[in-house]
């Protein structure tokens, strides 16, 4: 097979919109990553305002890097650490409570090899509540990850992973069910809050 990428580079990829869309976030993203670290408030707006649907008491650090807002959503109480990827071609959902560590890569993008001309794929990814992918995993396109999950520090995710289950490797295998102690209450935590893992 001889691949094709003249054709590949000539194809239409993305709607009109969303053309206009991608150069407008040009702007978008230098208000959100130039914004103080603390200011998570003013990231959750300017995502908003670039159509992501985001709950309330999100926290996305300023190096992480979200390619296009409007294709994401993510529940509240969830945190997007510094410099992790949300490669979202496709639809990405990040469940509540769910936390995406640093240089993490969430990859809801790819191409069909089979093809000569690679076609581009978008096949989407959902993360339930709860799940923990730890420093420089790879989330790769079409993968679910059930509630409450936990994915190591830089495994390779290609299949879904069950709820509660701790995986980790290249591939990523199962290496234990994950089980949760009675929940920590800081003195100085709001009333009702949940908590997640730090990033």
């Amino acid at each position: 097979m001889n691949l094709d990428i003249s054709s590949n580079r000539v194809a239409h990829k993305y709607t009109s919109i969303e053309q206009l869309r991608r150069v407008l976030w040009v702007i978008g993203k230098l208000l959100f990553r130039f914004s103080p670290r603390p200011c998570f408030a003013w990231r959750r707006i300017v995502l908003r305002c670039f159509g992501a649907s985001i709950g309330k008491e999100v926290h996305f650090y300023p190096s992480a890097r979200i390619y296009f807002p409007w294709n994401l959503t993510v529940g509240a109480w969830s945190s997007v650490g510094e410099e992790a990827l949300i490669y979202n071609l496709g639809k990405v959902t990040l469940g509540e409570s769910a936390t995406v560590s640093h240089r993490a890569h969430i990859c809801a993008g790819t191409h069909d090899y089979s093809q000569p001309d690679l076609p581009l794929l978008k096949p989407p990814i959902i993360i339930r509540d709860e799940v923990w992918i730890c420093a420089d995993a790879f989330i790769g396109p079409g993968v679910t990850l059930g509630e409450g999950a936990v994915v190591g520090a830089r495994a390779v995710v290609v299949k879904d992973v069950a709820p509660w289950a701790i995986v980790a490797g290249n591939p990523a295998r199962f290496i234990k069910t994950r089980t949760c102690q009675a929940p920590y209450h800081s003195p100085s935590a709001t009333p009702g809050r949940r908590v997640t893992a730090s990033s």
